[in-house]
């Protein structure tokens, strides 16, 4: 069973139980480019389902919506606030029109979702019309960047959140290895002495950093452009409509909106979206480094460095029996890869705006969504699937510190770079270690002078001696 619905391109046939619209069908089938439709983000359904709340609660009290339109209108935005409907938003997230087909399928579902609410069938648009009433006032030039903002927020919130707790992840890491003494490298080779707690507290530092450049782009997002209409010169929108919307929608959500100063501007400026992608990418180098950086340390386990052991999740090798591999960093580190793939994507999409709207923003969102989603799973299984379980191999990292040549800087305060890289050399060349070569051939300190240099303390806490 189908319903015929009309726009001024012609009659399309409904299926009787939709409840989007004949242009969310011609949108759905102009743009099938990801095959990924923007109903797989249930943050950008509800917010949708907050900004055009906001926009009929504006227009009833300014006295240009119908009361009773208006709360057919509430009533249905509500089932969308509430997660409800999500499957008949059917449009792909990559689009033309700048959004125009997503803004109109949630016009068409507010629409008919409204109708029913007033006794009317599916598809009688003389009673609640999506572009007349629904879109009273809006454009999806304004309406689309609005619903985008808060989705962001909303969907960062929870990824700061998986963030944070990587972080104390690697904190708590820290603190459980602080007494095991490892070797230090620069340029992969061996350079002084170092707790492993301090390299792993490290990581708990610098992704500490990242929560915080997150929480400062997520507050640029607040300023929004909803009022501004088609170009920001607010046409059609009635006199305090902007403000009115926004105080509305910051009551609806908890979360304080600014309008922008200057409409046009917002209405075609995409920088918060490529200041957020950068913190994205940034994020994502961070976690590609340590990534590196833990499956360096685990290589192995015989032949490589096998200062820690990772968390076995899987058989390794269809061939090599017994093999292990460190699956988890490694795919994020791909995952790391993709946002920084997207990253230039949406820098390019930025950058491709012209005159007083940038048409790209539907794949800037798809960017940003999927840049998001990418990171919050990567660093969850990261955290649960792999840095929980880390166990350090305490005394293998402590001979390989004390057989190292490295920590011949220790002595160069005292005997001089000269002497000490002769020293080296030589421990190099005969195969000896430093003590053999400095207290029992040469007889450079005495055994007691040189335990006191080469203490656990001394060597994560070295003070300066002459």
């Amino acid at each position: 069973m189908a319903r015929v619905e009309r726009d001024f391109l012609g009659e399309r046939e409904i299926p009787d139980e939709a409840y989007y619209g004949v242009q969310s069908l011609r949108g759905k089938e102009n743009f099938r480019i990801t095959g990924i439709r923007t109903s797989v983000e249930p943050y950008f359904v509800q917010a949708f389902g907050y900004v055009k709340k906001a926009a009929a609660m504006a227009n009833r009290d300014l006295g240009v919506l119908d009361p009773r339109l208006a709360q057919a209108i509430i009533h249905a935005c509500d089932r969308l606030i509430a997660g409800e409907l999500r499957h008949e938003f059917i449009t792909d997230f990559i689009q033309g029109g700048a959004g125009t087909s997503t803004n109109m399928n949630a016009n068409e579902v507010i629409a008919n979702v409204g109708l029913e609410y007033l006794g009317h069938a599916r598809g009688e648009y003389q009673y609640l019309n999506p572009n007349d009433h629904v879109n009273f006032g809006q454009s999806t030039n304004d309406v689309y960047p609005t619903a985008l903002r808060l989705a962001l927020i909303l969907r960062l919130s929870s990824y700061s959140t998986a963030l944070r707790e990587l972080q104390q992840a690697f904190v708590r890491k820290g603190e459980q290895f602080q007494g095991v003494l490892k070797m230090g490298r620069t340029h992969l080779q061996d350079a002084v002495p170092m707790s492993m707690g301090d390299e792993l507290n490290g990581w708990g530092t610098t992704l500490g950093e990242e929560v915080q450049r997150i929480a400062e782009s997520r507050l640029l997002l607040h300023e929004i452009n909803l009022g501004a209409t088609a170009i920001g010169t607010s046409v059609t929108a009635p006199p305090g409509y902007p403000r009115l919307a926004t105080r509305h929608l910051s009551a609806l959500t908890g979360l304080e909106f600014v309008l922008a100063q200057d409409l046009v501007e917002a209405t075609s400026d995409t920088g918060v979206f490529v200041q957020l992608s950068g913190v994205l990418k940034r994020t994502a180098v961070k976690l590609t480094k340590i990534c590196n950086d833990l499956r360096l340390l685990a290589s192995g386990p015989r032949c490589g460095l096998n200062e820690i052991d990772l968390p076995a999740m899987q058989p390794g090798s269809s061939i090599m029996p017994g093999k292990v591999n460190p699956v988890i960093p490694e795919v994020v580190n791909q995952a790391g890869f993709l946002v920084i793939g997207l990253d230039t994507t949406v820098t390019l999409a930025a950058s491709a705006g012209q005159l007083q709207l940038n048409v790209m923003e539907p794949v800037i969102a798809f960017s940003l969504f999927l840049s998001i989603n990418a990171m919050e799973n990567a660093v969850n299984s990261l955290r649960v699937n792999c840095v929980e379980g880390i166990t350090a191999n305490a005394d293998r990292t402590r001979d390989m510190v004390l057989n190292s040549l490295g920590i011949v800087t220790l002595l160069k305060p005292i005997l001089g770079y000269k002497l000490c890289a002769e020293i080296a050399r030589e421990g190099y060349r005969d195969n000896k270690s430093l003590e053999q070569i400095v207290v029992a051939e040469r007889k450079l300190l005495t055994p007691e002078r040189w335990n006191e240099i080469f203490s656990f303390n001394n060597l994560i806490r070295p003070e300066f001696t002459q």
